[in-house]
């Protein structure tokens, strides 16, 4: 990481009241996607790390039992939290948590994270995902900044001074080391995409 989880979530919290209108095509596009693969049930409660303000958790919020958002920034999820009031979505909540520590002990069928994981190097990036795995989710969808390719160093996606993405077979290459089956990736840009990563069904339950 480039930067402390304390300096990220100053920066965010400075920017929290713009955020929303400051977002690229590529990022919407993306965060559509990440929803769109996410694809709760009722039963299912979904963990959205990285939240920021919130648009994955309450786009979510309509079909899961519950969302448990989690993010550095206690500026962004002031503005997370008053949508969902302003919406009247009761079944989400918003918290302090890390990648590596998420500060939640409950149940996880699906795991989310959109434009966050890219502020982690990639051995942290590696231990994010471990992370995840203790929750046992059926799915994990990460939508980020991710390399398809050499990146182009003169138009980069990203702020080199605190950003730190991986490459797409980085990320691939963890996911499967860990023990899920990544079983889509959608290119959004050359420098953005979605990872969609699943439990292997068991002998007994595709029996």
């Amino acid at each position: 990481m480039k930067r402390t989880v304390e300096e990220h979530a100053a920066r965010f919290d400075e920017v929290a009241g713009e955020y929303d209108d400051s977002k690229t095509p590529e990022y919407r596009a993306c965060a559509d996607l990440v929803v769109e693969h996410a694809a709760p049930s009722s039963d299912d409660v979904v963990l959205d790390l990285g939240t920021g303000t919130g648009a994955i958790a309450l786009a979510l919020a309509g079909e899961a039992k519950r969302v448990v958002g989690r993010d550095v920034s206690e500026g962004m999820m002031d503005e997370a939290r008053s949508k969902a009031a302003d919406a009247g979505i009761e079944n989400v909540s918003f918290d302090h948590g890390t990648f590596r520590d998420p500060a939640y002990e409950g149940p996880a069928s699906i795991v989310v994270s959109n434009f966050a994981m890219h502020h982690l190097n990639d051995a942290e990036k590696r231990e994010a995902i471990e992370r995840i795995t203790a929750y046992d989710p059926d799915r994990f969808v990460l939508g980020d900044v991710m390399f398809f390719g050499e990146p182009n160093p003169d138009e980069p996606f990203y702020a080199p001074d605190v950003d730190d993405p991986a490459t797409v077979g980085h990320l691939v290459d963890v996911l499967t080391d860990v023990g899920f089956v990544v079983t889509a990736a959608e290119r959004v840009h050359d420098q953005v995409g979605v990872l969609v990563a699943e439990r292997p069904e068991s002998d007994e339950t595709a029996a």
